[in-house]
C-alpha cells in the first residue's frame, strides 16, 4: 500500500473528525445504540446528508455503497489498492475501518450481518468487547519487549504502542498480518515486528516482558473460522498457550490473555484452570469473569458468524450442542488469566470468580492485586502478626440487622474501587479493620481486640487476616 496514499487517507480521516466520539456524536445516541446492536437503518438515516463524515461513517463502518463523487477520497486509486470496489450504484469498502479509542484506526474485514454471504475461513473480526476488555487489564507498566499472540487486526499493538520499546506480533493467519500492519500505519505505529505462525513457533527462543493474547478460544467441534477456532481439542488451545507462555517470559514477566474453559459434570472448573497453571513456576491469577450454559452459548457464537436463519443453523446447533453432551459439559466459562514470572520458590495460584463491575482499567492496578495476592501467601506469620496493617482508600463497612437492633446480623467490607469485592467478616476482623492505620502492628491490636471481646489472646494471626490482605481489604 503506497506510504503516501496511506497518509492522505489518515489526514482526510482525523480532519473529518472521523472517531469514536466524532461518529458517536454525528449519529446520535439513538442510532449510535442501534448500530452497537447491528442495526443499521438509524445510523442510515443519520448519514444521509452525504456530508464528508457521513460519507466515511456510510462507506468504512456501514459497509454500504456509496457514489464515487461523493468520497472526499482519491477513490481512483483507492480502488486500485483494492481497499474499495466499484459497483453499479457506486463504490463499497472491501474492508472494514474503524476509528479506536486509542486514537489510531482499526482495519479488518467487513462486517458480517444476517443475509451476507458466509465468511471465509481466513476472516479477520474486527476490534469488539473481547479487544477492550483485553486491552483494559493489561498491565500499565513500561516494558522493553512485547509480544501479542494472535494480534488479529493488531488493536492489541495500538495499546502497547507507546509502553513497550520493541513489539513483535504473530499470527497464524497471514491475512491477518495484512490487515494488522495497515492498521498500524494508518494509525502511525511503526517498527512492529509481525510474524506469521501459530502459538509460540514464530517467536522460539525468544523471552518476552509482557506477553498479551486474546486467543481463538471458542470451544466447537471444528475448526471453520480461524480468527476464533484453534482446531485444538475442546479447550486445549487455551491450556497450552499458558503452559507453554513462562518459557518465553524474561524475568519479572508477565503474560495476560483471555481464555475460556469448560464446566464439565464432577468436576469444579477452579480445579481444571488452576491444574493449567499449576507447575509452571509462575505466580498465577485467574478471574471467571462469565459462565453460559451449552446451549448458551452456541447460541452466541452461531449468531456472531451470521448463521441465526440460515438453512445450516439447526444442524450445526444441533451437531455442536451434542458434541459438548459427549463431553459431559456443563457449561464454559470465560475470563482473564495472569502469569507473573515473579521468580519467587513458593509460587501462589489463585483462581476466583468475580462477575460485578469492576474499576477500569483494570491494568492501572492489576499490579497491586497480584502483589497482594503473593505477599498474603508468602509472609509469615511473624511477619505478620509485626506488620502496621492499614485500611486502602476505598474500603466501607456495613453493618445489616433490623432496625434498631444492639448487635447487626451481618457486617460486609466492601471496595467501592478497583474490583470492588465484598466479603462477610466477623466482629473480630470489623473491629481490626476500624483501627488499622499503620501506625501499630498487629500483634498489640489482636491483642486489645481479644481482651475487649473476652477471646484468648492470638498466638498466630487468625486465617482471615491473610485472606483480607489477599483480597485487597488491609494493605501490607
Amino acid at each position: 500500500m503506497p506510504a503516501d496514499l496511506l497518509d492522505r487517507l489518515r489526514d482526510r480521516l482525523v480532519e473529518s473528525d472521523y472517531s469514536i466520539d466524532g461518529v458517536r456524536e454525528r449519529l446520535g445516541d439513538v442510532a449510535a445504540t442501534a448500530l452497537a446492536r447491528e442495526e443499521l437503518v438509524p445510523a442510515l438515516r443519520a448519514t444521509r446528508d452525504r456530508d464528508a463524515l457521513g460519507v466515511l461513517i456510510r462507506l468504512w463502518w456501514l459497509g454500504v455503497p456509496v457514489p464515487a463523487a461523493d468520497v472526499p477520497l482519491d477513490v481512483a486509486r483507492l480502488v486500485e489498492t483494492g481497499l474499495l470496489v466499484a459497483e453499479a450504484d457506486g463504490v463499497r469498502a472491501t474492508v472494514h475501518l474503524q476509528p479506536w479509542e486509542t486514537g489510531g484506526y482499526v482495519v479488518s474485514d467487513r462486517k458480517v450481518r444476517p443475509g451476507d454471504p458466509a465468511l471465509r475461513h481466513d476472516h479477520v473480526v474486527g476490534a469488539g468487547g473481547a479487544s477492550a476488555n483485553l486491552a483494559q487489564l493489561v498491565s500499565r507498566r513500561p516494558v522493553e519487549r512485547a509480544l501479542d499472540l494472535g494480534t488479529g487486526c493488531g488493536v492489541q499493538v495500538l495499546h502497547l504502542a507507546g509502553r513497550a520499546e520493541r513489539i513483535v506480533a504473530t499470527d497464524v493467519n497471514p491475512r491477518a498480518v495484512e490487515l494488522a500492519g495497515l492498521s498500524w500505519r494508518l494509525s502511525g505505529v511503526g517498527d512492529v515486528d509481525a510474524r506469521a505462525g501459530s502459538m509460540f513457533e514464530p517467536v522460539e527462543g525468544e523471552r518476552f516482558d509482557l506477553v498479551v493474547s486474546n486467543p481463538p478460544f471458542v470451544i466447537s467441534p471444528r475448526e471453520r473460522l480461524t480468527y476464533r477456532e484453534s482446531g485444538f481439542e475442546a479447550d486445549g488451545f487455551c491450556r497450552d498457550l499458558l503452559r507453554l507462555a513462562p518459557r518465553y517470559l524474561a524475568p519479572g514477566g508477565r503474560c495476560q490473555v483471555l481464555a475460556s474453559w469448560l464446566h464439565v459434570k464432577g468436576e469444579d472448573w477452579r480445579d481444571r484452570v488452576g491444574g493449567w497453571l499449576a507447575g509452571s513456576g509462575c505466580d498465577g491469577w485467574a478471574v471467571q469473569r462469565e459462565a453460559q450454559d451449552p446451549a448458551e452459548y452456541v447460541e452466541l457464537w452461531l449468531r456472531d458468524a451470521a448463521e441465526q436463519g440460515t438453512p445450516a443453523y439447526r444442524e450445526r446447533y444441533d451437531e455442536w450442542l451434542g458434541w459438548l453432551e459427549s463431553m459431559d459439559v456443563t457449561g464454559i466459562g470465560f475470563g482473564w488469566i495472569t502469569l507473573h514470572d515473579s521468580g519467587a520458590l513458593d509460587p501462589v495460584i489463585r483462581v476466583e470468580e468475580l462477575t460485578q463491575k469492576v474499576e477500569l482499567p483494570v491494568g492501572g492496578y492489576v499490579d497491586d492485586v497480584l502483589a497482594a495476592i503473593a505477599a498474603a501467601h508468602r509472609v509469615s506469620d511473624e511477619e505478620l502478626m509485626a506488620a502496621c496493617l492499614s485500611v486502602p482508600d476505598g474500603v466501607l463497612e456495613e453493618r445489616i440487622g433490623p432496625p434498631g437492633a444492639d448487635d447487626p446480623g451481618q457486617i460486609v467490607l466492601r471496595q467501592i474501587r478497583g474490583l470492588r469485592r465484598t466479603t462477610s467478616v466477623g466482629t473480630v476482623e470489623a473491629a481490626l479493620a476500624g483501627v488499622c492505620d499503620g501506625g501499630l502492628p498487629l500483634r498489640p491490636l489482636l491483642a486489645a481486640i481479644a481482651e475487649l471481646t473476652g477471646e484468648e489472646p492470638y498466638g498466630t494471626p487468625p486465617e482471615s487476616i491473610r485472606a483480607l490482605v489477599a483480597e485487597g481489604f488491609l494493605a501490607l
